[in-house]
């Protein structure tokens, strides 16, 4: 959700820069010739278009209806681009401590990696879950994957989380496709 919300932002910013520079053009342009035509934007044609229009016709509230709805979409989009803060037991009354996902993920992902066999690991988390995925060369699923539940569990027991996430390993090994 939140690429959503920086990709329409990222839009929405051009849109205005151009049309800034657009309307900047236009009037440097009609300050130094008056008497010429528009330079890129026919806005006096646009002038005379606007002007037959009257404000209880169908274009006019087609183009609110749309407008509304862009802005709903907009508002729905910004709530759910939401803080997506790890909290964690607060330390006293009045001081709230949290850490992000990627914080997390790095700190359970360092202790994955440390562990014996462990070729390599990616690791996702987020205030509910915690993913793990390793590769091993030398050990199958069934041999590595309760050491490495075991690791995470003492990571997050360090670690103190307001909630416990739900922790989810997985390990890809070669010795499991023989």
């Amino acid at each position: 959700m939140r690429v959503v919300v920086r990709l329409l932002s990222t839009v929405l910013g051009l849109a205005v820069a151009v049309g800034g520079a657009l309307l900047a053009l236009e009037v440097g342009w009609r300050w130094w010739q008056p008497g010429r035509a528009p330079l890129i934007v026919q806005w006096e044609r646009w002038r005379e278009d606007l002007a037959a229009l009257q404000w209880t016709g169908t274009p006019v509230r087609v183009t609110a209806a749309l407008v509304v709805v862009a802005g709903l979409l907009l508002v729905v989009f910004a709530l759910g681009a939401g803080n997506r803060a790890v909290r964690m037991t607060d330390p006293a009354d009045g001081i709230c401590v949290s850490t992000s996902p990627r914080a997390l993920a790095r700190l359970v992902g360092l202790a994955v990696r440390a562990q014996a066999n462990v070729s390599g690991a990616s690791v996702t988390a987020s205030a509910r879950k915690v993913r793990v995925r390793a590769t091993s060369r030398l050990e199958t699923e069934e041999q590595l994957r309760p050491r490495l539940l075991e690791t995470v569990a003492a990571v997050l027991d360090d670690v103190p989380l307001e909630r416990r996430p739900k922790v989810s390993v997985v390990v890809d090994s070669p010795k499991d496709r023989r």
